[in-house]
């Protein structure tokens, strides 16, 4: 048994975020988490209509954004301010002392421009560092932070970050520290083995079973990147993650899929 406080980060995306009654329902259940608990939020759909809006074009390669200067500001204003402040002002009315935050703000999560490679992905940031200390004691005032998914360079460029990526890299940079459970919430009930079929939930999920899955096309789109990150953050010492809908924060017994290694 770890000696460590728990720390639970959750990640939510998908539809939940673009429906205001199952995001209020999910985030009245993240306020009855006990203890220290983070907060990750995509907004990818929110960020695709208003480029719409704004005529800017958007472009997705193997599930992840390519973000051009017009793209970055439009997902700086929805991702930092749109869909971070609404979330925050709801944590409120629950009671709730959240902070939202960039990576940016202390500094918290830098990344650097992703290298050219295959593909040109514009202003996307890998992470390289989090700051788990400073994290840390905001963590100790019983602030709940609000990440969503823009990080920095720490020379002034904003950059545009997987929120899968950042609940990965939050979740190991603060393993030393905590005993950390990472969720990714989104509208499925876990991983599927039919797209077709909501019910046909992966219960178990190890690395040998993705890379058969994966090569079937069975696994594809935007759920490669998010198993990606989950079984990155295992090799690094998470001990526990899960992939669900947002009923496993009241229901930690609903169906869900437990990703593992073995």
């Amino acid at each position: 048994m770890s000696d460590k406080t728990k720390l639970s980060i959750i990640k939510i995306g998908g539809n939940v975020i673009d429906d205001p009654l199952a995001l209020s329902s999910f985030l009245k259940d993240f306020s009855k988490i006990p203890g220290f608990k983070i907060l990750v939020h995509g907004g990818g759909k929110e960020a695709t209509r208003l480029a719409g809006k704004l005529g800017v074009e958007t472009i997705m390669v193997e599930g992840r954004r390519v973000t051009n200067e017009e793209m970055l500001d439009v997902a700086v204003m929805t991702y930092a301010g749109l869909c971070n402040k609404k979330i925050v002002a709801q944590l409120q009315d629950y009671d709730t002392q959240a902070i939202g935050l960039t990576g940016a703000d202390g500094n918290s999560i830098r990344s650097e421009k992703r290298k050219l490679g295959r593909y040109n992905y514009g202003f996307v940031g890998d992470v390289v560092e989090v700051n788990s200390e400073w994290i840390k004691r905001l963590l100790d005032t019983e602030a709940v932070p609000v990440f969503c998914a823009i990080t920095h360079d720490k020379k002034g460029q904003l950059l545009n970050t997987n929120a899968d990526t950042i609940a990965q890299s939050l979740a190991v940079g603060l393993t030393a520290l905590f005993d950390v459970s990472l969720t990714y919430c989104f509208e499925k009930k876990g991983v599927l083995s039919d797209s077709n079929d909501d019910n046909s939930v992966l219960e178990n999920l190890n690395f040998n079973l993705y890379e058969k899955l994966k090569s079937e096309n069975i696994i594809h789109s935007g759920m490669l990147p998010k198993l990606e990150n989950c079984f990155q953050a295992l090799r690094e010492g998470v001990k526990e993650i899960r992939i669900a809908n947002p009923e496993i924060l009241a229901n930690p017994k609903a169906l869900h899929t437990h990703v593992s290694l073995y």
